[in-house]
């Protein structure tokens, strides 16, 4: 393969690991270009003059089964200064003839490791007790450190937490300082890059914007591109980069699925339409996704059903227009991990995605998915970079198959209209009250479950509507806020007076894991 020559970077080998576009995206924090390569499709001989820096990341993979991964073993023997994390460090010592095997005791969540030594990689990492607690994930060891290694820090389970040979500049270190969990985590990646490669900053928003602009026009050529516009964030962002990238070859079709947000189709049509003057075709389908999904009340099935009626849509609409061979979607990586493993490594699946694990096999567009390996808090910046309104772009993030996610069981027309009002009213409030932008994601569900109340002197027997607001920096792990009594109290009076079919309110205050953000 040939690497790209632009700029100088440093390189990720990936192995698999659910975390490495967290690596990648540490450094673009930091102002410097990276680029992720599968440890399947990289040799010496990519290794060029622009690469300052080498980072082996971990995977699920064991270093004992020689048979189930591949690595030019020449790629460390460049002079480049290496970052093994987690199974890159016991790789790392494996090629430099240290020995790996089975823990006896696995580590999984936080530690606590302790310096044993100074070293650049360290500079600022522990605190004034020479303590840091770290996120470790693994189930093997390095047993034996290769010669002219050095201990830089140890825990309980894990002698040889952080190593380095400093003639060669190699780093292994046992946990993943790319997780927040990790303290100072982006620390130790800060002075990996800047005080051991020695890598100037060369990466923003901006560099971003162009480089993702010159990747759409290399994919499509001159064909004529189908945005699958729902108005949020994601969508919008990937509309707004396609404009840009291929003007009028560009048509976004707006499908109302019937699951939207109150009053959301008029604000798409007039944002869309009218003031970004995009080619927009709008297609109202309620009634055709809610007959398909009567009757349905497994969330798996649901999820393919809006996937496959959608791509179907889309499809149909693509007659209509000459020479469309692709259609763009506004995935993101955390979708990318939830629904599947990005490099092919045997990571779980947790659920599928709309625009993921939805799509039928025999889909006659190519997919064209700009922001895949970006996070939410990435793709706003993005957005404002491309000049969308800061309405689009603080919006909270709302899932591809909508409401039909947010209502376990059976769907219909009425419990729909419920949810939408108790929606409005929950977000309506947060805006109203100034919280809106201190939650990551907040909304409202209706469970499949009625109880009894009383209003007045009568008794009702309605749905149970559970709200949620989450804290989150990615994505990838989220805590429930914690509002005040007196707006929880305010909140669920409103909704409970105001929407018929609604008696009682319940808060969700599970964090991400164990649960998910959505509730399926």
């Amino acid at each position: 393969m040939t690497l790209k020559r632009e700029l100088n970077k440093i390189i990720i080998i990936d192995f698999g690991s659910q975390f490495t576009q967290l690596i990648a995206r540490r450094i673009r924090e930091l102002g410097v270009f990276s680029e992720i390569i599968s440890h399947k499709k990289i040799n010496s001989k990519d290794i060029d003059k622009t690469i300052k820096g080498i980072i082996l990341s971990g995977g699920p993979l064991n270093v004992y089964e020689i048979k189930k991964y591949s690595f030019d073993k020449k790629i460390i023997e460049k002079g480049l200064p290496v970052l093994g994390i987690c199974f890159g460090h016991q790789i790392l010592s494996k090629l430099n003839g240290g020995k790996v095997k089975q823990s006896k005791h696995r580590e999984f969540g936080l530690a606590n490791i302790y310096k044993k030594k100074d070293s650049l990689l360290i500079k600022k990492f522990f605190n004034n007790k020479n303590v840091n607690k770290v996120w470790m994930s693994h189930a093997d060891q390095v047993s034996r450190l290769p010669s002219n290694f050095s201990v830089i820090a140890s825990s309980s389970n894990s002698k040889f937490a952080i190593v380095e040979n400093r003639k060669k500049n190699f780093y292994g270190v046992q946990f993943h300082p790319e997780v927040t969990h990790t303290k100072n985590g982006k620390k130790l990646i800060k002075n990996f890059i800047f005080l051991i490669c020695k890598i100037k900053k060369n990466w923003s928003s901006k560099d971003q914007k162009i480089k993702l602009i010159k990747d759409i026009r290399d994919q499509v050529g001159s064909n004529k591109v189908i945005c699958a516009l729902s108005g949020g964030v994601d969508s919008s962002v990937v509309a707004q980069l396609l404009n840009k990238a291929i003007g009028k070859k560009l048509y976004c079709i707006f499908v109302n699925t019937g699951m939207l947000r109150k009053g959301e189709e008029k604000q798409v049509v007039t944002t869309f339409k009218q003031k970004l003057k995009i080619n927009l075709i709008y297609i109202n389908a309620e009634k055709e996704f809610i007959s398909k999904l009567k009757n349905v009340s497994d969330p798996e099935k649901k999820r393919k059903i809006i996937g496959n009626l959608f791509i179907k849509i889309f499809e149909r609409y693509a007659k209509k227009i000459k020479n469309v061979k692709f259609l763009a979607q506004g995935t993101l990586y955390p979708d990318l991990i939830e629904s599947k493993s990005v490099t092919g490594s045997q990571t779980s699946k947790i659920k599928s995605h709309h625009n993921v694990g939805g799509l039928p096999k025999k889909m006659k567009l190519t997919l064209v998915e700009p922001l895949k390996f970006l996070f939410k808090d990435e793709v706003r910046k993005l957005g404002l970079e491309l000049k969308l309104s800061k309405d689009i772009i603080s919006r909270h993030p709302f899932p591809g198959p909508g409401l039909a996610i947010r209502m376990p069981g059976i769907i219909n027309k009425e419990k729909i209209n419920i949810l939408k009002e108790a929606d409005y009213y929950f977000i309506q409030a947060l805006k109203d009250h100034g919280l809106y932008h201190k939650i990551w994601q907040a909304y409202a569900a209706l469970l499949p479950v009625k109880t009894v109340g009383v209003m007045g002197d009568n008794r009702t027997y309605e749905y149970l509507c559970l709200l949620r607001a989450i804290t989150s920096e990615d994505g990838m792990t989220a805590d429930f806020y914690e509002f005040k009594k007196s707006f929880i109290q305010m909140i669920s009076n409103k909704i409970v007076n105001s929407i018929r079919g609604i008696n009682r309110v319940v808060y969700d205050i599970t964090s991400k894991p164990p649960s998910t953000i959505e509730l399926e």
